[in-house]
């Protein structure tokens, strides 16, 4: 599905909702832009509960993982966002690492991460679901939408467009 909106238009036009995140990521997956409804992963180093929340249908939510920075093993690679993809989900944000760089880039799926690492992340279930979790000054809510293009990620309460 093609996006047709530009973030920085979506700052100029709702100064007043939009929080910009001023951490800067790296384009991963195939689809340049994304947009879609908040739901969140809180973890590090283990990626069970993120791939629990990515195996539930969906209409085009974007996952939110607060990994916490760590670059030391991969939460996301290219088998868990070919799950998401398949499953309807627009797209990922990883405040954190993923793996499988080349398979992520054919993908129609957007994906966007601190950078990567080929070791797997732990299997415990550690962490947190649909809580809120912040970085690069902004804060992802559950249910808020969040819209990622080549300028930037920025969230907002609603649906902007």
């Amino acid at each position: 599905m093609q996006q047709t909106f530009s973030t920085s238009d979506l700052c100029d036009a709702f100064p007043d909702i939009c929080q910009s995140c001023d951490t800067q990521f790296k384009r991963y997956g195939g689809r340049r832009a994304f947009s879609g409804a908040i739901r969140t992963v809180k973890c590090v180093c283990d990626n069970v509960l993120l791939r629990r929340v990515l195996e539930t249908t969906v209409q085009g939510d974007v996952l939110v993982v607060d990994g916490s920075g760590y670059l030391g093993a991969a939460l996301m690679g290219g088998m868990l966002a070919a799950l998401a993809q398949k499953n309807g989900w627009s797209g990922a944000v990883v405040f954190g690492a993923i793996r499988d760089v080349g398979e992520l880039s054919v993908l129609d799926f957007g994906l966007k991460a601190l950078g990567s690492n080929s070791r797997k992340s732990e299997k415990h279930g550690a962490g947190q679901v649909d809580v809120p979790v912040s970085f690069g000054g902004a804060t992802f809510a559950p249910g808020h939408w969040i819209y990622s293009d080549d300028d930037g990620i920025i969230v907002a309460p609603r649906e902007l467009t």
